[in-house]
């Protein structure tokens, strides 16, 4: 069978191992995610025989055949691949119907880069097809990371202290602007920023019509994306957006917002970060904004029009971008080992950039900081908060951790907080 990428020229991915465990556990697998972050990629390395929905061989022979018979097309060697499912949804009912005939685990990959409306598709597919949100690359995965330091050991408490080398600025602030898509990782550094640009040209364009069939109108999308990248890395509310899009002369009413921001979901374009609520025996209030994200920071430096030395130039911005590029691969490498990603913030202003959950119910909490200057500030701001939780009857986190950009090792200080530099982890 001739796969549409060969073995020798896959660069694996996190993701293959949790498609296997998947696989061994559902009829069916559906890998979601943004378009070009490696979902076909993935699921035909993790397939024995594929049916490409979109092929446009024989004026698009395949969709009308999934279209007019979808049984037909589910004939094959599984696990089988089918992509881009949701261009023609009921592929979905035939996929369950054909798990729940066969009785037998691992049978389908689905890929899909939207999620379509609910209209045409009969059951839910809960118990029968499981689902795998995935992203663009980290920097493990694309090789910018040495992976000396694994993530999954310092959530329980396990570093040895190594040398991690130097990282400068200009390679963080590139590394930023280029993002994690596979086919961008060997496009040289002045031209890095071409292919996000072409993205949202995509995004605009077309699949926000095609998403459910309605025309949006473009400039206003374009508005909302411009203030979600101001706003990149903050709980900023829908009102704030609103409120940032009328500073520039324009305007949009917060119903119209909410709609836009949906689409932005259903096409996978957004990744907040939900807040993480800690069972206080106290009145303490936490808040339940979610941290906005878009699914690559090189998103938000492309509708910034941040090039590496704009970054350089302003650091605050470049701080929130290094953050979101963290809280990306933090995000992949913890969900590789059952962790879920949150942030934490409270009404009297304390802040944790990244908690990690763990399945036992124990609690990580992470500092990001840009600087090595930094590091100091943020270990202290750790130790008090998890003291003030402790104080007021909270499960305190059981690792303290400050990711850094600028540092050259990882190491445990004296107050038991972890310094790592993003560029040295793992899963």
């Amino acid at each position: 069978m001739t796969k549409i990428i060969g073995e020798n020229n896959y660069k694996p991915r996190i993701a293959d191992g949790i498609v296997k465990r998947y696989l061994s556990t559902f009829g069916a697998v559906c890998i979601e995610g943004p378009k070009w972050c490696g979902k076909t990629w993935c699921a035909s390395y993790n397939s024995n025989s594929e049916f490409m929905i979109g092929d446009p061989a024989n004026n698009f022979q395949n969709r009308t055949l999934a279209e007019l018979s979808p049984n037909l097309v589910l004939e094959g060697e599984t696990p089988r691949l089918i992509d881009e499912w949701q261009e023609t949804p009921q592929i979905w009912d035939a996929v369950r119907y054909c798990v729940d005939k066969r009785g037998e685990k691992g049978q389908f990959i689905l890929t899909g880069s939207s999620t379509p409306k609910r209209k045409g598709v009969l059951h839910s597919g809960a118990g029968r097809i499981g689902k795998i949100r995935m992203r663009t690359m980290s920097l493990y995965e694309s090789g910018d990371s040495s992976g000396l330091v694994s993530l999954n050991d310092l959530c329980h408490g396990k570093m040895s202290p190594v040398a991690t080398g130097e990282v400068g600025l200009r390679t963080l602030a590139e590394l930023i602007v280029r993002g994690g898509w596979p086919g961008n990782l060997d496009v040289a550094a002045e031209n890095a920023s071409l292919m996000p640009e072409a993205y949202l040209t995509a995004i605009l364009d077309d699949d926000v019509n095609r998403v459910d069939g309605i025309k949006y109108d473009t400039a206003k999308i374009m508005l909302l994306l411009r203030s979600l990248a101001r706003n990149e890395s903050t709980t900023a509310t829908n009102r704030k957006l609103l409120s940032d899009i009328r500073a520039d002369g324009d305007s949009l009413d917060v119903e119209t917002i909410s709609t836009y921001l949906d689409v932005f979901s259903r096409l996978f374009l957004l990744d907040n970060q939900p807040p993480f609520a800690i069972n206080l025996r106290s009145s303490v209030r936490v808040k339940q904004a979610e941290k906005r994200h878009f699914c690559d920071p090189a998103l938000a430096a492309a509708l910034l029009k941040a090039s590496p030395d704009r970054l350089i130039g302003d650091l605050e911005t470049f701080g929130f971008l290094f953050e979101a590029l963290c809280e990306r691969d933090l995000r992949i490498y913890a969900e590789s080992f059952g962790g879920k990603l949150y942030h934490y913030q409270d009404y009297m202003g304390r802040e944790i950039d990244a908690v990690i959950e763990l399945d036992s119910g124990e609690w990580c909490a992470i500092e990001i900081k840009l600087g090595a200057k930094q590091i100091d500030a943020a270990a202290k701001n750790l130790v008090a908060l998890r003291d003030w939780l402790n104080k007021n009857g909270a499960k305190t986190p059981s690792v303290l951790c400050v990711v850094c950009g600028l540092g050259n090792a990882a190491y445990k200080r004296p107050d038991g907080v972890f310094v790592v530099p993003i560029t040295a982890l793992k899963p």
